[in-house]
């Protein structure tokens, strides 16, 4: 059985439980049943760390296609706010958002690692990092759909969501992490214009700060002040 298959599977499980709030677990397991410990725990997010695992050996990161799913019931609860049928949003539109969403995802995460000297590779080694990255409980406060209404949407956030990855060796399989970080997105305390162009903006803006943090994690392993 394949590492993508088997993580498949694992992640279907794992969905499951994200689908409450994070703050409304008070306890987290200290370890996992792939024997990772609990490493930082806070209100919106957990990271859970192999004994003994670095990231020294790894200069180069595969990454596979981000699995993306809204939060349960979000469209049924969207759409049941708008008057008439023009300001919808039809399944096509958010398979649209959550293949944008992924791409976003890639194409933010290898700009950021080649950035700070990080080669984005296809294939697997001993000095290649596998990330398998989902998002999910994703909302979009405001989604551009394809309606006659020409009205300026003003929002305080552009929506959230939760990213859930796994960080394994890629040759050898052994799971070294497992990072759960939810986030709301474009909260920054003003009111501001919410379309298709501006929800790009500030959902990569989420998703740059959590590859910064993952280069960051990597530059210390390596002894890089930055």
């Amino acid at each position: 059985m394949t590492l993508k298959f088997l993580g498949t599977i694992v992640l279907a499980m794992t969905l499951l439980i994200l689908t409450l709030p994070l703050d409304a677990k008070e306890n987290l397991p200290e370890t996992t049943k792939d024997g990772l410990v609990l490493k930082q725990q806070h209100k919106l997010g957990a990271v859970y760390i192999k004994p003994g695992a670095t990231l020294a050996s790894y200069d180069k990161v595969k990454i596979l296609d981000c699995y993306v799913a809204f939060q349960k019931d979000w469209q049924r609860d969207y759409n049941d706010d708008q008057m008439g049928l023009t300001g919808q949003v039809t399944a096509q539109e958010m398979q649209s958002m959550k293949t944008e969403l992924a791409k976003g995802f890639a194409e933010v995460f290898a700009k950021e690692l080649d950035k700070a000297g990080y080669t984005v590779v296809d294939t697997t080694g001993a000095d290649v990092l596998l990330i398998r990255p989902a998002i999910v409980n994703l909302t979009v406060t405001a989604p551009d759909v394809m309606s006659p209404d020409m009205s300026t949407t003003l929002v305080s956030s552009n929506g959230s969501m939760t990213l859930y990855a796994e960080l394994y060796d890629s040759l050898t399989s052994d799971k070294i992490a497992e990072v759960l970080d939810a986030e709301e997105v474009g909260a920054h305390g003003f009111n501001h214009v919410a379309n298709s162009v501006t929800n790009r903006a500030e959902f990569e803006e989420t998703i740059q700060a959590w590859a910064e943090i993952l280069v960051k994690r990597l530059n210390e392993a390596h002894g890089k002040s930055k």
